[in-house]
């Protein structure tokens, strides 16, 4: 390694290529996207959990959270996080009581369920008693799935854990914090936005605030499984009989030696392994037998890990992904992605999806539009849409919150982003469904966040080498009729994502006819490209807001992309119209971003019809 990277050093002195400058700008990058993940515990959904979904108090800071922040920005813990009441006789002691205080449900958002909450971007405390009946030889973890956007954690008045990110889970240690009987937990989560948060302060969502996701304990043996990935061995070329899998098995604190066994039982496939210094137990085994996953074929398989008194189980699925020159390639067959973005904003109630129910309703929606394919924008979603994804043969596209003005000048923010793609690639790399890992969202063009995203692509490859890494770029400036698409992040990039608004943000929608797009020798996706339309609001295509103009972009826009050689795929946005602070056109927006298929009620527009048919028959690209 000290050789490697004496060589590397010399070599930097003048990079002789545009691949050989973007390794030298890893190395000089700080290393401070090395740091050591915290206990993040996989496959959660599969785990016996104690729920702390319910009711919990609330009360609300005043800005800008007194309660939270002391006089130099630090976290104050000698406030709410106490959970004191106010004396009924005797001195005056505390303003506050979360005993008297109202309730509010989690997982939700509190712009929905408190209508003075709808346009609230500040600190909300939460609190919740619970009884726990702790163990010797145990561990118990409090994990938040998701939390927008930053979160102070205390447990019976101590604080417990700090998290930065709305969309990616974590998790706490309480163990010598507990007691047998009654306990109670206090979260403190500020929704403000940042000038150097992920997103920074100006996007094109709803900002919901809250314990957005699932909040439960979870108890675990002294020495546990917190990681594992277990995959189809990514060979050189794909092997069209290739039966072998691999991975590691990682156990929390065990000593070198440990012994881990993985069975997979309908496979066929079983072996023990034992762990290295550092936890980590890895292995490769044949499996006798192997449907892999596909759309057409979704198959998923019971994988059952045990170390010591550990016990857990996943159900995962087996494919390889890659790109063959412009090609997409599935199990070694060539595909094309007939997709469609999806926001996490709930169907028909609105807020942030987090149950069955809102993941089942749009499952529905895509299955029924015939899609194979779903990007997931802008952010990680709840576990449970890669879940549903893996049942019902949907491919994704998983992103980190980098859209648009991100502080890339900033080692910190470096250091953040690459938290958050640790704890999404951490949660999702089993996930067959998942296909392409995003870095970023219409980022400008410039040295400084070209090296930023590049490295970040190159930390997603060391994360996860088995699957593609994707950005979705805007530009570039028109030359006449043609695009010519020249960003130099596509140079780090697997697959191509380009976003374009041809017919709607710029020119007409016939206009879109004469153009011609030229890209790298890649495979390309236009990630977005649509209009707005109200529901049920008709009227000539040249008028805008009607859904009959909204077609006529689409029809206009797949004349134009078809002429692209290495199209791989087509991504309109967006399935449902969804909620925006920034979208403010009385009668027609009203508060919504209304370039939906689906309207926010569950309404489908001519457009959605229009995909239906488009896809049934394939009419639009060719996998190769």
């Amino acid at each position: 390694m000290i050789q490697l990277l004496k060589r590397s050093a010399a070599l930097c002195l003048i990079p002789r290529n545009i691949a050989t400058l973007f390794l030298c700008l890893g190395l000089m990058m700080p290393a401070l996207g090395q740091q050591s993940l915290k206990t993040l515990l996989v496959g959660i959904d599969h785990r016996t959990v104690t729920s702390l979904n319910g009711d919990w108090h609330y009360l609300v800071d005043q800005a800008p959270g007194r309660a939270l922040y002391i006089g130099n920005g630090e976290i104050n813990d000698r406030s709410y996080a106490l959970n004191e009441h106010p004396n009924i006789v005797g001195n005056h002691n505390q303003e506050y009581d979360f005993a008297t205080a109202p309730t509010i449900a989690v997982p939700s958002d509190w712009n929905t369920q408190v209508p003075q909450l709808f346009n609230y971007e500040g600190v909300l405390w939460y609190q919740r008693d619970f009884d726990a009946q702790p163990k010797p030889g145990t561990r118990t973890f409090l994990h938040i799935g998701a939390a927008n956007y930053r979160s102070h954690v205390w447990v019976n008045q101590k604080r417990i854990c700090d998290h930065e990110g709305g969309f990616t889970p974590f998790d706490c240690e309480v163990t010598s914090i507990l007691h047998a009987g009654s306990n109670f937990v206090v979260i403190a989560v500020d929704a403000t936005r940042l000038v150097d948060g992920i997103p920074s302060v100006g996007y094109d969502w709803f900002n919901y605030g809250g314990l957005t996701r699932d909040v439960s304990l979870v108890t675990v043996p002294a020495t546990f499984i917190d990681d594992y990935d277990v995959h189809l061995a990514h060979k050189a070329q794909f092997e069209p009989d290739n039966t072998e899998l691999t991975g590691y098995v990682h156990v929390l604190d065990a000593p070198a030696g440990t012994s881990v066994a993985i069975d997979i039982p309908e496979a066929g496939a079983k072996t023990v392994a034992r762990t290295d210094a550092n936890g980590n137990a890895v292995f490769t085994v044949k499996a006798a037998k192997l449907t892999l996953w596909s759309p057409e074929t979704p198959k998923v398989y019971k994988v059952n890990l045990a170390s010591g008194d550990d016990r857990l189980s996943d159900d995962i699925g087996f494919r390889d992904i890659r790109v063959d020159g412009t090609r997409i390639l599935i199990n070694g067959k060539a595909i094309f992605l007939q997709g469609v973005n999806v926001h996490a904003e709930a169907p028909i109630r609105g807020g942030r999806v987090n149950t069955d129910q809102d993941v089942a309703t749009l499952f529905s929606y895509l299955k029924d539009l015939n899609a194979n394919f779903a990007r997931l924008a802008h952010y990680p979603h709840d576990e449970r849409m890669e879940r549903a994804a893996d049942r019902n043969g949907i491919m994704i596209w998983s992103e980190i919150p980098n859209w648009q003005h991100i502080s890339f000048d900033k080692p910190e923010v470096y250091a953040k982003d690459v938290t958050m793609l640790r704890e999404m690639i951490r949660r999702d790399r089993n996930k067959a469904s998942v296909i392409l890992w995003s870095v970023s969202n219409e980022t400008s063009n410039d040295p400084t966040r070209t090296k930023f995203l590049t490295n970040l692509a190159n930390e997603a490859r060391k994360l996860d080498p088995t699957r593609l890494i994707t950005s979705a770029v805007l530009g570039p400036k028109p030359n006449g009729n043609e695009r010519v698409v020249n960003d130099p992040l596509c140079d780090a990039l697997d697959v191509i994502g380009q976003n374009e608004y041809i017919g709607w943000y710029e020119l007409n929608p016939e206009e879109a006819d004469k153009i011609q797009w030229i890209f790298p020798q890649k495979p390309v996706l236009i990630s977005e490209f649509g209009a707005e339309a109200k529901f049920g609001n008709h009227g000539a295509i040249n008028q805008r807001w009607t859904e009959e103009q909204q077609v006529d972009v689409f029809k206009h826009q797949l004349i134009m992309l078809n002429k692209i050689p290495q199209l791989r795929g087509i991504i309109p946005w967006v399935l449902m119209d969804f909620r925006s602070t920034t979208r403010n056109i009385p009668k027609l927006q009203d508060g919504f971003n209304r370039k939906g298929l689906i309207s926010e009620a569950g309404e489908k527009k001519q457009t959605f019809l229009y995909f239906q048919k488009i896809y049934k028959e394939h009419l639009i690209g060719k996998a190769e």
